[in-house]
């Protein structure tokens, strides 16, 4: 697994964080976060606040974010929560960053299936990169993590950077992947050969008549099909 992450100092942490408040936007977001939950059960809305809070930091700091003790005891007050019931969330989770991170943080899955499929010439794509284990480039742009399971076996080996994942990858896809980001641009999202999500290669193996008859292989009914 990824080396241990580097927590950054305290004191610093809390020079740059002590007076995190929510924008205007975040905090009317907040709001009807909270709203969905009964009266004292608001603690209910932490993992979705820590996000909004992750994001908000990311804005900011122009990354994917990560959540400074600060703005984590931010949330537990206004959840009226232990500042450690809110620690403890945000640890268990690989969703929420400790620690800062890049501009894209690359989270590899390295869990059996994908490691039969191929994720050894995931990481190795990204180490030809630049990408270290735990680390962030020295341009401020990628932070690589391994993770566990990701919940797209199908289609392993697979990476989840930011919000989207990218599925099915080589060595080469891989890289290229990398490479748009560095250029500024978008690579595909989801997988990196001709398939419909996690559907077989090369379209459907069963009920092919039907599909024939009623559907395209990219998902579009035909008229009057239904």
């Amino acid at each position: 697994m990824a080396d241990a992450v580097h927590i950054p100092d305290e004191a610093e942490t809390r020079a740059r964080w002590g007076n995190f408040a929510w924008t205007a936007e975040n905090a009317e977001q907040a709001k009807k976060v909270i709203a969905r939950y009964p009266a004292g059960r608001q603690q209910s809305a932490v993992m979705p606040l820590l996000d909004l809070a992750q994001r908000q930091v990311g804005a900011e700091t122009q990354t994917n974010g990560w959540l400074p003790v600060p703005v984590m005891e931010y949330i537990a007050d206004q959840l009226e929560m232990p500042y450690m019931r809110v620690y403890e969330v945000a640890t268990f989770y690989t969703m929420y960053n400790l620690a800062p991170v890049g501009r894209y943080h690359v989270q590899v899955c390295g869990t059996t299936p994908c490691m039969l499929r191929g994720s050894d010439d995931v990481f190795s794509a990204c180490k030809n990169k630049g990408l270290v284990k735990g680390g962030t480039t020295p341009d401020g742009l990628f932070t690589l993590t391994e993770v566990e399971c990701l919940g797209a076996c199908a289609n392993a080996p697979m990476v989840q950077i930011n919000d989207d994942n990218y599925e099915d990858l080589t060595y080469d896809s891989m890289s290229a992947i990398l490479d748009d980001l560095a250029a500024g641009k978008q690579p595909k999202i989801g997988p990196q050969i001709e398939r419909q999500t996690s559907c077989p290669e090369g379209g459907p193996t069963t009920l092919t008549e039907m599909v024939s008859e009623n559907h395209d292989y990219r998902g579009q009914w035909k008229e009057g099909a239904r």
